[in-house]
């Protein structure tokens, strides 16, 4: 399948709006990680998102992501609707950037965006478990709907949330052909 590139810019704000709609879509997100010695690892997990895009989840600091996560703070994280189905309007969210265990005045901020998602975090002992924080730096949206059929817009996240237009990239399907490649 060939892969054009649109030379028509976004706008910040559709590409804002569809992302937040993307980041709605599901409480739970596959987080990628890589070791010290470089073997991907990815582990799922239930996340919350702050306006600025950065993703907070709970997990247990001697996993194998958290430890990943340590060695070597690079990190990309993939949101999407699982009950989607194949054929029909398809979305998604990737985004690429780094991650960190949360301590102090972070932790606290984290658990209250994760606590406004997840109310009954409350009334759970978590003693063991800690905040962590991935900050994106760029995404890659894929929303048939908002978008059409085979495009991914990739945009940049500046500090504080802001958003540019980096790519648009459309597939398409050869003649005579389905996405997967068959006749």
């Amino acid at each position: 399948m060939p892969i054009e590139r649109s030379k028509q810019a976004l706008p910040a704000a559709r590409i804002i709006t569809a992302a937040r709609r993307l980041l709605n879509a599901s409480t739970l997100c596959a987080v990628a990680t890589v070791s010290g010695s470089g073997r991907a690892h990815v582990h799922t997990a239930y996340f919350a998102w702050t306006p600025e895009f950065d993703i907070v989840w709970l997990s247990e600091p001697s996993a194998r992501h958290s430890r990943n996560l340590r060695a070597n703070p690079s990190a990309a994280i993939s949101v999407y609707d699982s009950s989607q189905t194949w054929g029909k309007s398809d979305r998604g969210i990737q985004l690429f950037g780094s991650g960190r265990e949360l301590v102090d005045r972070a932790a606290g901020e984290a658990e209250g965006v994760y606590a406004e998602r997840f109310p009954a975090l409350a009334r759970r002992d978590l003693v063991a478990y800690r905040f962590y924080r991935f900050r994106p730096r760029r995404m890659k949206l894929f929303d048939e709907r908002v978008f059409g059929e085979g495009i991914f817009v990739t945009a940049t996240i500046r500090r504080g949330g802001e958003v540019a237009w980096d790519r648009t990239e459309i597939v398409r399907a050869r003649e005579g052909t389905t996405p997967t490649g068959e006749g």
